[in-house]
C-alpha cells in the first residue's frame, strides 16, 4: 500500500523522490505516526510535499490509496469503495413525508452498519435504502437523502446532514493563476535571492575551525560575516486613478517585499514614469525626486520592478505633453527606455488579469516597452518575474 502511495503521487505529478520515500519509511519504523491516519497524514505531508502547490494534489492521492478516517480503520482492512461510485449518476428528490419516514440510526449503530456493509457489499449499487452507492436513502454513499449518515465522495455538502464524511479534504485548490496573499508573495519573492557573506565576522565557521584545528594541533577558532540575501531592489509602484481598486493587492505585495529584501527602495509615480517621482503621496507636488537623480543614485546591478496596470491613454506613454496632470517635455516612452537601458534586470508586474491585457492599447505599448517582461500578480506570474531578474 505505501508503495501504490508512493508511484500514486508520482502518477499525479508530485515531485517526490526516492529519497522522501524512505524517509517516511524510516519515520514509520520509529512509529512517529502512532499508527493512526491522522498523524500518518501529517507525517507523510511534510516528509513527501516540498511546494504548497501540490497540497491538493497529494490529498487527493492521500484519499484514494488510504480510504477512510481513522474510525473505520478495521473496514478499511477488508473492502475498498472503488472510485467509480464516487461518481454522480443521479440525484434523488424525497417529499417531505417520505424525509420524516427516515430515521437516524445514532452514531454507534451508524458506524457499525456501515462496517457490515463494507464486509457484505460485493457491487456497486445506485437508489435504495441499504448499500453504499448513489441517488438513495440509505445512510452511507452520495447525492441522496438521510437525516444522518456517512458522506462518501460527493465532492461537497448538499443537505448538511451527514455526521461523518468520507475522505474530508482539508486544503482546498492552490491554484497558480490566482491572486496572492501576503504569505504566497513572500514565497514567490524568495525566489529572488543571491546570497553573500557581508560585514563583521561574527558569525562561527565550523568546518573551517575543525579543519585548522586539526592542522595546528590546538582550538583555532575561525569566524566569518553572517550570509546575507545582496539582492538590491527598486521598485516603482503607480498610484492613483484606476490604481485604486488594486490597493489591497498592491499593498499586500508592498508589505511582503519590504520584509524579505533589506536593500529595497521604493517611489511612487501616475500612469508613466516621467521626469520625476516622489516618495509620500501627500508631498508628491512639493517634494519630488528627480528621475534623472534615481537613474544616477541606484547602480545598474539593482533589480527593477515597475506595479501598475498600465492602463491609461497612449498619448501619456507616446507624446511630450501627454500627461494628464502636468507638460511633461519628454514622452513617457523615453524616460521607461531610459530605465530598462540602464538596469538590465527590469520587469513589469500587473494586478489586471492577462486575459484583459490584450484589449488596452496602453497595456501593449508597455509590454513592448518591457520587452513583453510584463507578469500578472499572481503565483506563476510572480515566480516568471523572479526567475527573469535572477537570469
Amino acid at each position: 500500500m505505501f508503495l501504490q502511495f508512493f508511484t500514486s503521487l508520482r502518477d499525479a505529478q508530485v515531485p517526490v523522490t526516492l529519497r522522501e520515500y524512505l524517509t517516511l519509511m524510516e519515520a514509520l519504523d520509529a512509529d512517529l505516526a502512532d499508527q493512526t491516519v491522522e498523524n500518518f497524514y501529517y507525517l507523510s505531508r511534510a516528509a513527501l510535499v516540498k511546494d504548497e502547490r501540490n497540497l491538493d494534489k497529494f490529498d487527493r492521492v492521500f484519499g484514494t490509496v488510504f480510504k477512510g478516517l481513522e474510525n473505520l480503520l478495521d473496514a478499511m482492512d477488508k473492502a475498498e469503495i472503488p472510485e467509480e461510485w464516487l461518481k454522480k449518476l443521479a440525484e434523488k428528490y424525497l417529499t417531505e413525508d417520505e424525509k420524516k419516514q427516515i430515521e437516524a440510526m445514532g452514531w454507534d449503530k451508524l458506524m457499525e452498519t456501515l462496517r457490515k456493509r463494507l464486509e457484505e457489499q460485493k457491487g456497486r449499487h445506485q437508489g435504495g435504502n441499504k448499500w453504499i452507492g448513489t441517488a438513495g436513502t440509505s445512510p452511507f454513499g452520495a447525492y441522496g437523502y438521510n437525516p444522518e449518515g456517512v458522506r462518501i465522495g460527493q465532492e461537497k455538502n448538499r443537505n448538511n446532514r451527514a455526521v461523518k464524511v468520507w475522505d474530508k479534504r482539508e486544503f482546498k485548490d492552490l491554484d497558480g493563476n490566482v491572486e496572492l496573499g501576503i504569505r504566497n508573495i513572500k514565497i514567490a519573492l524568495r525566489r529572488l535571492r543571491k546570497f553573500a557573506r557581508t560585514g563583521a565576522p561574527d558569525e562561527l565557521d565550523l568546518d573551517t575551525t575543525i579543519r585548522e584545528t586539526a592542522n595546528h594541533g590546538y582550538l583555532d577558532v575561525v569566524m566569518r560575516p553572517e550570509r546575507r540575501n545582496a539582492v538590491k531592489v527598486l521598485v516603482f509602484f503607480d498610484i492613483g486613478g484606476s490604481m485604486d481598486s488594486h490597493i489591497e493587492q498592491v499593498e499586500e505585495l508592498f508589505s511582503a517585499a519590504k520584509s524579505e529584501f533589506k536593500h529595497m527602495e521604493y517611489f511612487y509615480f501616475h500612469n508613466c514614469l516621467y521626469e520625476g517621482v516622489w516618495k509620500q503621496n501627500k508631498r508628491r507636488f512639493t517634494d519630488r525626486t528627480p528621475t534623472w537623480d534615481v537613474l544616477h543614485k541606484y547602480p545598474h546591478d539593482y533589480k527593477v520592478v515597475f506595479v501598475g496596470d498600465a492602463s491609461m491613454s497612449p498619448y501619456e506613454i507616446m507624446v511630450p505633453g501627454g500627461s494628464v496632470e502636468h507638460v511633461n517635455e519628454e514622452a513617457g516612452a523615453v524616460w521607461l527606455e531610459r530605465i530598462t537601458h540602464t538596469y538590465p534586470h527590469t520587469v513589469w508586474l500587473n494586478p489586471v488579469a492577462q486575459k484583459h491585457w490584450d484589449y488596452s492599447e496602453s497595456t501593449t505599448i508597455i509590454r513592448r516597452l518591457f520587452s513583453d517582461r510584463m507578469y500578472p500578480i499572481t503565483i506563476e506570474g510572480l515566480e516568471a518575474a523572479m526567475k527573469e531578474l535572477v537570469r
